[in-house]
C-alpha cells in the first residue's frame, strides 16, 4: 500500500511538472476527446454510408498501396492484350535501342572515356566564352550608341544642308531678280 501511495505521489509530481498546476485541465481534455470519439462512433453507427465506408477502408488502403499491382495475378491472356496494346511503342523502343547499340563503339571510344580529364579545360573555356560574351555585349552596346549618334549627326547635317540650300536658292533668286530690274 505504501508503495502504491509513493507511486501515486510520484505520478502527481510528474503531472505537475508536465502540465503545471493544471492536471485537471489535462483530464478534462482527455474526457472531451473521449466524448468526441464516442459521438463520432454513435453518428457513424447511425449512418449506413459511413458504416460501409469503415468496412471498405482496408480495401481502399490495399488498392492505394503502390505495390498492389505487383501482387495481382494477371491472366496470361490479359498480359498478352497489354503487350499487343503497346506493340507500336515496344517497336519504337527496340528501334531506339538498336540505334544506341550501333553507336556503342563511339560511346566506348577513348575520346569519350577521356571526357573527365578534359572537364577542367572545358570549364576554363566556358569561363573564357562567358567573358567574351560579356565583351561582345559591351561592344554591341557601344556600336549601338555610336550608330545612334551617327544617325543624329546625319539628320542634323541633312537639316543644315536643307537650310543652306533654301538660303542659297533665296539668294540666287534675289540675285536674278535684281539684274532684271536694272
Amino acid at each position: 500500500m505504501a508503495e502504491l501511495k509513493r507511486l501515486q505521489d510520484r505520478l502527481d509530481r510528474l503531472e505537475t511538472r508536465l502540465y503545471g498546476d493544471r492536471p485537471l485541465q489535462a483530464v478534462q481534455f482527455v474526457d472531451a476527446v473521449v466524448k468526441i470519439q464516442a459521438s463520432l462512433g454513435n453518428i457513424s453507427n447511425k449512418r449506413e454510408r459511413i458504416k460501409t465506408l469503415y468496412k471498405k477502408i482496408d480495401d481502399l488502403m490495399k488498392f492505394l498501396d503502390p505495390q498492389y499491382i505487383d501482387r495481382i495475378d494477371v491472366p496470361d491472356a490479359m498480359k498478352l492484350e497489354f503487350i499487343l496494346a503497346e506493340e507500336e511503342f515496344i517497336h519504337s523502343q527496340v528501334h531506339l535501342l538498336e540505334l544506341v547499340k550501333k553507336q556503342q563503339p563511339y560511346l566506348e571510344s577513348e575520346h569519350i572515356k577521356a571526357v573527365p580529364d578534359y572537364s577542367s579545360k572545358v570549364q576554363a573555356l566556358i569561363q573564357v566564352q562567358i567573358e567574351e560574351q560579356d565583351q561582345c555585349t559591351a561592344i554591341t552596346e557601344d556600336v549601338t550608341k555610336m550608330l545612334d549618334e551617327y544617325n543624329k549627326m546625319t539628320l542634323l547635317l541633312s537639316k543644315q544642308f536643307v537650310q543652306w540650300e533654301e538660303m542659297l536658292t533665296k539668294f540666287e533668286a534675289a540675285k536674278q531678280i535684281k539684274p532684271s530690274s536694272d
